[in-house]
């Protein structure tokens, strides 16, 4: 009972372009994979946006969490630690 046969695709074809006529068929289509398209890129660039910001969004957490102690948070300024090289 899994699938459609080949005869309810045949069915399912015909219902669409009674509806929607035979001009009309190609041009929904062609919009509908510009979409799909628009889609997949935004996506992609969002999971490449995901996956940059992740590395700095863990290292501002461990720079700003106070509750690490003064050993895990950075500072802007130099250390007083002046030792000859």
């Amino acid at each position: 009972m899994g699938g459609l046969q080949p005869w309810h695709w045949v069915i399912v074809i015909a219902v669409f372009v009674l509806l929607f006529g035979a001009k009309k068929l190609p041009d929904a289509a062609r919009s509908l994979g510009k979409s799909m398209r628009i889609f997949k890129s935004e996506i992609k660039e969002m999971q490449a946006d995901s996956k940059s910001d992740a590395p700095t969004q863990i290292a501002s957490e461990r720079v700003s969490d106070p509750a690490d102690g003064p050993a895990t948070q950075a500072s802007a300024e130099p250390s007083s630690d002046k030792r000859p090289a």
